[in-house]
């Protein structure tokens, strides 16, 4: 898995392809920029399926994570249809204390089989974000590298074998995975107004989430990363990627 040279030229991420898998830990990773993009990329027709690793149980300090978890599944939900994914799926990992290792590797490896897609995005999995400020969650730092080689594992045949068994074929054909919100980016997709709208919408469909964040304002946070994003990239509006090519 090739990693695309940093500190060159900011390049288009390519749009050639036809079905994403959105891979992120917690509900509410996706809508901090990345979902921006998916709108872009359903409004051209392209499929885009979202699966999150864990509930979210354990992102609200004042919510039980028993009543937690239904909470923030049906959040996620409603912002996955505010930016048309066709399809959003949970895995049942524990939110908080995700660990690298095989169980992860093979839920990951199935689900590339299960769903084929031509390219995965994801979020930043680097110790700190862009600015550095701030140390990455853990969750986020591990499934960075867990979902990277579980590419590589979906195109083992000899590889999670149970797998193949049960009628998952081994699939080959992922392009790249994309990283949004990484320190040091790669490529960019521009972002028209409609999708910075999608993209604020999906987030605001976090409602009790965000209510748990003092004072945090939404919409300004998007639009002035968005705005950061496009300087860099030389258009109005963008959002960036740091792309590992399979």
């Amino acid at each position: 898995m090739a990693q695309t040279t940093k500190n060159s030229a900011p390049r288009p991420l390519p749009e050639d392809w036809g079905r994403a898998l959105a891979v992120v830990a917690h509900p509410d990773d996706l809508e901090f920029g990345v979902s921006s993009a998916l709108h872009r990329w359903t409004a051209q027709g392209k499929e885009v399926v979202e699966l999150l690793v864990t509930q979210g149980e354990a992102g609200i300090d004042s919510l039980d994570p028993a009543a937690c978890a239904p909470l923030r599944m049906a959040e996620q939900r409603a912002s996955a249809a505010a930016v048309g994914a066709s399809t959003v799926e949970f895995l049942d990992f524990p939110d908080g204390t995700l660990e690298y290792g095989l169980p992860l590797r093979r839920a990951l490896a199935g689900a590339i089989r299960r769903h084929r897609p031509d390219v995965i995005v994801s979020i930043n999995f680097r110790e700190h974000f862009a600015g550095g400020g701030g140390f990455n969650h853990a969750d986020h730092r591990v499934l960075g590298p867990a979902l990277l080689d579980a590419v590589r594992d979906a195109d083992n045949r000899w590889v999670f074998t149970d797998q193949l068994a049960e009628g998952l074929e081994r699939w080959r054909g992922v392009r790249f995975v994309a990283f949004g919100a990484a320190p040091d980016p790669t490529h960019y997709v521009e972002l028209g107004e409609d999708d910075l709208a999608a993209g604020v919408a999906s987030l605001d469909a976090h409602e009790v989430y965000l209510a748990n964040l003092d004072g945090f304002d939404q919409r300004t946070f998007l639009r002035e990363g968005a705005v950061r994003s496009g300087e860099w990239a030389g258009v109005p509006l963008a959002t960036s990627f740091e792309v590992f090519e399979t």
